[in-house]
């Protein structure tokens, strides 16, 4: 029997959602880095003429063009409340131009710091540097090449002096005793920054500690390291200020001072450093008083005011009061200037727009690591998604994204980018939330300080977490360690 094919046509209503030219336009512009921002302004002052660069005419000159202002392109009574707003809407005090909302924003003087990203000068060859301007002999200073080119990314030496004269002998042929070991190690950490060098957590937080000025505090702050380190990262207190027979109070001082060592002196000099034509500019300055008190402020750099041109908006009020007797001519002349007039309007709006949604997300995001943006230390970052933040600053989750991806923040304590303060978390049993980022620090501290000869296996570093009360399982501290580049027990001796 043969088979009969038929086609069937059916009508169905579907809703789509579309962009307009607006909002694309205001999409794109906070992708935008600070820098890129920039160059996107001045690119569009070169190819708009109706957009000026420059502060908001005075009252009188806003008087001007109030016909053109209350009345559409073909000359009629604007009664448009959608997002083609018209010329009329923006002439007056409350929408000036200046988009930069300067009470909450760094004025183009106060240029923020810029921190190098360039390829141009390593993190071995600025130690090395250092090492050629020291009265050394040239063996120590064959020493020192190789005690650097050791250092791992956090700056720090892991390697023990016997693996280290193991190495030299037997790659470079240079025999050295450990007494030479010892003394070119401590030039090295005479280096900047301050840790560089260190062999551990605890000698990098006393190498940063003795460069401070001699006072009664810094002697706590050393004894704290020096003599109570394991209570200091347990936040064992009361132990370690009944065995130093400190007050409270001075206790609290020295934390405060503690807390903004960094334990990571080579990550504040990154792979490479150096200037170079491209550089991280913080499109956001965070400032923290001693007070506590944290204020927030975008950096606008080099990005200029802008306005809309007087001579554009006086030639298209003269086409509007003279369209009754327009040629063509003078119709597409007309067409001409009011285009580039919502363009540049438009594009001001954007920038606006911008800047309050940047603004909105950075306070969100201090709002919920207020304890970081106080104190600096990395352990009191909050685990922290795309969604908290979204709710908090009542955005969409994909606006959230487009701002957190390419932008970065200037700290009192460095500056970071805005992926730093994501991080998943890890819910306990009994309901408590740990930041993984936390359990991440933990367990490359008790790797770092494990003997090489016999390293720590996972059921090993699980049980350590466990008592320093991080209680994941094995399998989860596989997961952290291969996320650290951390090999496995074997592979570690």
């Amino acid at each position: 029997m043969a088979q009969s094919s038929r086609q069937v046509q059916t009508q169905a209503q579907q809703q789509v959602q579309t962009l307009s030219p607006q909002q694309i336009l205001a999409v794109k512009l906070l992708e935008l880095p600070t820098v890129e921002l920039e160059e996107r302004v001045h690119a569009e002052l070169l190819d708009n003429p109706a957009l000026e660069e420059g502060k908001e005419p005075s009252e009188a000159e806003e008087d001007f063009g109030d016909d053109y202002n209350t009345r559409d392109e073909d000359g009629e009574p604007n009664t448009d409340t959608g997002e083609d707003i018209s010329l009329g809407d923006y002439r007056t005090e409350d929408d000036i131009p200046d988009y930069k909302l300067q009470e909450n924003n760094r004025s183009r003087e106060d240029k923020a710091e810029d921190i190098p990203f360039s390829d141009s000068v390593s993190f071995y060859e600025t130690l090395k540097e250092q090492l050629d301007m020291q009265h050394l002999s040239p063996e120590e200073k064959q020493l020192g090449e190789y005690i650097i080119g050791s250092l791992d990314d956090d700056g720090l030496l892991r390697k023990s002096a016997e693996a280290l004269i193991d190495e030299l002998a037997i790659y470079q042929g240079i025999y050295a005793t450990p007494a030479q070991l010892e003394h070119v190690l401590s030039v090295i950490q005479d280096f900047d920054p301050a840790g560089i060098g260190a062999r551990s957590l605890q000698e990098c937080l006393l190498l940063q500690i003795r460069r401070k000025e001699d006072s009664p505090l810094k002697q706590i702050e050393y004894d704290i390291i020096s003599k109570c380190c394991d209570d200091f990262t347990k936040k064992n207190r009361e132990k370690i200020m009944q065995r130093l027979n400190i007050t409270e109070d001075q206790y609290n001082a020295a934390l405060a001072e503690l807390t903004k060592l960094n334990p990571r002196p080579g990550s504040s000099m990154g792979e490479t450093i150096g200037k170079n034509l491209q550089q991280i500019v913080p499109d956001f300055i965070v400032e923290t008083d001693d007070d506590g008190t944290v204020t927030l402020s975008l950096n606008n750099r080099n990005v200029p005011e802008l306005r809309l041109s007087r001579e554009f908006t006086e030639m298209l009020d003269e086409h509007t009061r003279n369209r009754a007797n327009q040629s063509k001519e003078s119709k597409d002349a007309f067409m001409f200037l009011k285009q580039k007039v919502d363009a540049a309007q438009g594009f001001i709006n954007a920038v606006k727009q911008r800047q309050q949604t940047l603004m909105s997300t950075m306070q969100a995001i201090i709002d919920l690591q207020r304890p970081f943006f106080e104190e600096g230390d990395e352990s009191l970052l909050k685990p922290m998604i795309l969604k908290d933040v979204a709710e908090k600053a009542r955005l969409d989750i994909s606006t959230v994204s487009r701002v957190s991806s390419s932008k970065y923040v200037q700290t009192n304590f460095g500056i970071y980018p805005l992926k730093f303060f994501f991080s998943d978390g890890y819910t306990t049993e009994s309901g408590e939330e740990l930041s993984v980022r936390e359990i991440k620090r933990i367990l490359k501290e008790c790797v770092a300080g494990e003997d090489k000869g016999k390293p720590y296996t996972d059921d090993e570093l699980a049980d350590m977490l466990k008592e320093k009360g991080y209680p994941i399982a094995r399998r989860t501290v596989a997961k952290y360690r291969q996320q650290l580049n951390i090999p496995v027990a074997r592979l570690r001796r």
